[in-house]
Order: structure tokens, then C-alpha cells, then sequence
């Protein structure tokens, strides 16, 4: 593959290329307009213009790379440099905008295999140099820039390969660099799919899926990726790690936990064992109407609880409701539900929620707002480029809580977002996966950039976090912690499970290259 070109990730300072670009509807723009003061910003400074640090990676480190990776795959041109230097947040993508990269991997290195990256891992010990995994690069939670400003991003998207595929178990290996769309293309050839479909689907990768615990908006029926995998593979500074040998087991506990949500600072992971589900023979997605959030909530928990459980259930508040509505006629009021379901023969299931939902005071809308949803569920990223260009400031965070809890978290955080914008801010929020005992909860925010839009979102995004904290919900459902989670991450497990955290990072990794400064406090 090119660098130069890196035809496969996402675009420049934007989630997609110019030429995947989406409009904001009119309507949209209209409602912006009368809400918010919004200014254009300049034009997106180019790649080809944009600044990196002074390569400061000595001739003896380089060369040594070399010989384990061969020439090619040692890359320390400025474009590639700067495309690896972080994630995708709107502060990542603003940072970008602005053409000046402060903190940048100081050479991108492309292992082959899982031996390479062990000798890359062995030898950035022995020279004291930082190590940051790279996949998909859309890590919205600061997971890709590390405390060391002395690093290299390890590019896994030469390890792209399924290994095996057992179809008499249900089980595939996959390697960590393959991306999702292709994953899905190749175990659809065996007739298999993983089900997991995130909103990063179209740019990350099998190993980012689980070194962040990724859930796909499908988690109803799939579940989440963690719960997918059955093995893995990781290489440290220490040496391989094997984790999982066994549909379950009891011997000991199980260590594979110890990797999935790791986010590249215990090792790294270069392949999968994932449980995997025959492609479904059909697809059916509709929508509801409930009169308030409440009984959105109440028939959402039925389903989760009791069953039938459909495949999607994403039911937005009364605020996103509206700004998705605006224009279509698929909503008047109230709150809408998505419900989607997968499988060999889905009508008895389809009858049977939709009893169920009635009987909760749903209000059926037919197949067109399912389908209108399934057609545009990758477009949020998209638009918030738009939005971007608009001169608005949008970003996210989520929260997952207990039933018994969520609508207090619901209204505690979304206060706390509005509180710390008092100049006027849209907050919407939306539960998209469910479990028995409780749900998650996603919040966009859309307000003025103000004059440093950057610490304008840190003020926000704090006291949310200290309202998610202050209810007691998880300071992170399938983002990850990265850098920007981890004080509130320490506060959640404790001081004992931190220093725990710690004494395993110190064996793993004794000279502390992997991702410094990334999840372990």
C-alpha cells in the first residue's frame, strides 16, 4: 500500500474524503441558524502544508527498524507522520484543520506479523522509544496521543488477513489489522457474519473492535465485540500472550479480559478468535412513537428483559427526536424508537415485539423509518464535518447505567452539558444498547465554537463526565478511556484496582513504552 496515498483511512482534518462529504438538510441549517450564532471557519489547512515535529529519531534506531521491517516499511515522510498523530474527535479534527500537528509519531511502522510487531516491541524497549498501536485511527477519546512526544505508531494494516474460518464451531480468526468492511466481505464468502456493526464500521479495524470494547448498533441481538471474542493473540515487550483456549473454562480467570478494552497499553493485539453467526436470510427495520422518553424506556426494558429481543432497539429523547424529524414527517412529537431484526424468519418475533410495544403505548410508523435509519446509519461523522464547515462546534460522549438509574443520569448529564454552555447548545441523546440489567446512553452536543472551541468542549465534557461519575454510571460504555477518561476511569475502580493495573503494566511492559499515558492512571 502506498502511505503517501493511504487510500483506506479516513480523510484529512474530516472523517470522510471531500468526496464523501454530506450536506446538512436545509431544514437542519435553518434550525442551526436560529439556535446558534454561527461563523464559517477558513478553509481546512491541506495535508501537504500541514507541520510535524522535527524527526528526532536517531540514525541507529531507524536503521534497525529497517532491517526488521525492510526499508519500505519504515515510513517517515511528514504526510503519514501527521495522518497517524491522533483519533477523530472534533478536537482532533480541529487540531488538524489548523494544519499544525504538535505531537507526531516520529516514524509509522508496518509489520507483516505477529513476529514483527514482537521484534519491533523488543527492540523500541531496549531504545527506550513509545509504541502506539495503530488501526483504524478513530479513537474519539485522545487513545492515539500519548504523554511520550519520542514515539512510533505501529500500522497494523499489513496483518489483515482471516486465518481460519471453522464452521462447524462458529469461530473465526482474524487478524487485528483487517478492517471491518472487509472482515464482513470475507466470512460473507463462507456464508458468516460477525453482526457487528459500530458507527466506525466503514474505517476501523477487528483489533481496535477489541482493544476498546467496541459495541455495534446491532448489540441487541450480536452483542457486544467482547462478548464475541473466544481467543486472542497479543505481543508485549515481554514476549506472547495466548489467552482462551475453550468455549469456557475454569481454569483461573480469564485473560482475556485483561486485553479487551486495553487500548494498546498492555500490548499489542494481532489477532482474534470471535464467535461468528450464519448470514441472516432476513433483515426488517421499523419504527414507534412514544408519547415521552419515560415509556420509550419502560417498552425498551420489556424487550431487554422479557424478550422477544429484536436485533436494534435505538429510541432517542424528545430533543433528538425532533432534530431528526425535522422535515421528514416520520415523527410528531414524542420520542422515536428503531427497531431492527436479523435472522432466519423474523416475522414471529416482529409480531411478537410489536405486541408488546403497543401495549406500552407505542405507536407503530411503518418500515420507512427503519429503512431511512439502515440507510443513513454511518452519517453522523459525516455531517458533523458539515457542521464543521457550518462554523458549529458537535461532538459526543456516553454513559451506560442501570435501569433503575438511567432516566436520573439522562437528565443529570444533559443538565450539566447545558449548564456549561449557557449560550445556547443542542444536546440530544439516544439508548442503543441494552442488556437485562440496564442500558446505554449516547449524548451529541451541538453549540457555537466560541473563541477556543477546544477548551470550550474540555469545560463541557468535564462536567459531564463529574455528573456521570456523581450518579454512579461507567464513565465509558464502548468509547474506551484513552487519555481524556482517565482521571474519572481511576475514580470508578479504585485506588487497589489501580495500583493493580499499574503492577500489570509493569510486568508486561517494564520499560513503559506501550501507549504512555493511555487508560492505566
Amino acid at each position: 500500500m502506498n502511505m503517501e496515498g493511504e487510500a483506506s483511512t479516513v480523510g484529512w482534518a474530516r472523517w470522510g474524503t471531500t468526496a464523501d462529504a454530506k450536506a446538512l438538510p436545509g431544514s437542519a441549517s435553518t434550525l442551526l441558524a436560529q439556535v446558534l450564532e454561527l461563523t464559517p471557519p477558513p478553509p481546512a489547512v491541506p495535508l501537504a502544508e500541514a507541520t510535524v515535529p522535527d524527526l528526532e529519531l536517531d540514525d541507529t534506531v531507524l536503521h534497525a527498524l529497517r532491517r526488521v521491517l525492510g526499508a519500505e516499511h519504515v515510513v517517515t515522510a511528514p504526510a503519514a507522520r501527521a495522518r497517524h498523530a491522533s483519533g477523530m474527535s472534533t478536537p482532533d479534527l480541529l487540531r488538524h484543520r489548523s494544519g499544525e500537528v504538535r505531537v507526531a509519531p516520529q516514524a509509522v511502522l508496518r509489520p507483516a506479523d505477529h513476529a514483527e510487531v514482537l521484534s519491533v516491541l523488543d527492540l523500541c524497549s531496549r531504545h527506550r522509544v513509545a509504541v502506539v498501536p495503530f488501526g483504524g485511527g478513530t479513537s474519539v477519546v485522545g487513545g492515539l496521543t500519548p504523554s511520550a512526544a519520542r514515539h512510533v505508531a505501529v500500522d497494523l494494516s499489513r496483518l489483515n488477513a482471516v486465518v481460519a474460518v471453522d464452521p462447524v464451531s462458529r469461530t473465526a480468526t482474524l487478524q487485528a489489522g483487517l478492517r471491518a468492511p472487509r472482515a464482513a466481505e470475507l466470512l460473507a464468502e463462507h456464508g458468516f457474519t460477525l453482526g457487528h456493526v459500530p458507527q466506525s464500521y466503514e474505517y476501523a479495524t477487528i483489533g481496535g473492535f477489541a482493544a476498546t470494547r467496541s459495541s455495534g448498533q446491532a448489540s441487541a441481538g450480536y452483542g457486544r465485540f467482547d462478548d464475541m471474542v473466544v481467543a486472542l493473540t497479543v505481543a508485549t515487550p515481554r514476549g506472547t500472550v495466548r489467552a482462551g483456549r475453550a468455549p469456557a473454562s475454569a481454569a483461573g480467570p480469564d485473560l482475556r479480559q485483561l486485553f479487551l478494552g486495553s487500548e494498546g497499553a498492555l500490548g499489542v493485539i494481532t489477532d482474534v478468535t470471535v464467535r461468528i453467526r450464519p448470514l441472516p436470510m432476513q433483515s426488517h427495520h421499523e419504527g414507534w412513537r412514544f408519547e415521552s422518553f419515560a415509556d420509550g424506556l419502560h417498552a425498551v426494558r420489556r424487550l431487554a428483559q422479557d424478550g422477544p429481543r429484536p436485533t436494534v432497539l435505538r429510541l432517542s429523547d424528545e430533543v433528538e427526536t425532533m432534530i431528526g424529524a425535522t422535515g421528514s414527517g416520520h415523527a410528531e412529537g414524542g420520542c422515536q424508537l428503531i427497531v431492527g431484526y436479523d435472522g432466519a424468519d423474523v416475522v414471529p418475533t416482529v409480531e411478537a415485539a410489536a405486541d408488546v410495544l403497543a401495549a406500552h403505548g407505542g405507536v407503530p410508523l411503518g418500515e420507512a423509518p427503519g429503512h431511512q435509519w439502515a440507510r443513513h446509519r454511518f452519517d453522523a461523522p459525516y455531517l458533523r464535518d458539515a457542521l464543521l464547515d457550518a462554523g458549529a462546534f458537535a461532538e459526543t460522549l456516553e454513559t451506560a447505567t442501570y435501569w433503575s438509574a438511567l432516566p436520573e443520569v439522562h437528565d443529570r448529564v444533559r443538565q450539566a452539558i447545558l449548564d456549561a454552555l449557557p449560550d445556547g447548545a443542542l444536546v440530544l441523546s439516544h439508548v442503543s444498547h441494552v442488556y437485562e440489567t440496564g442500558a446505554s446512553l449516547y449524548f451529541t452536543v451541538i453549540c457555537s465554537p466560541g473563541s477556543d472551541p477546544v477548551e470550550r468542549w474540555r469545560n463541557a465534557k468535564t462536567a459531564a463526565s463529574d455528573a456521570i461519575a456523581a450518579t454512579g454510571a461507567t464513565i465509558s460504555h464502548h468509547h474506551g478511556v484513552g487519555a481524556d477518561h482517565r482521571a474519572w476511569y481511576a475514580a470508578e475502580i479504585g485506588d487497589v484496582a489501580v495500583d493493580l493495573l499499574r503492577a500489570v503494566k509493569q510486568q508486561l511492559d517494564p520499560a513503559g513504552i506501550l501507549n504512555p499515558g493511555i487508560l492505566v492512571p
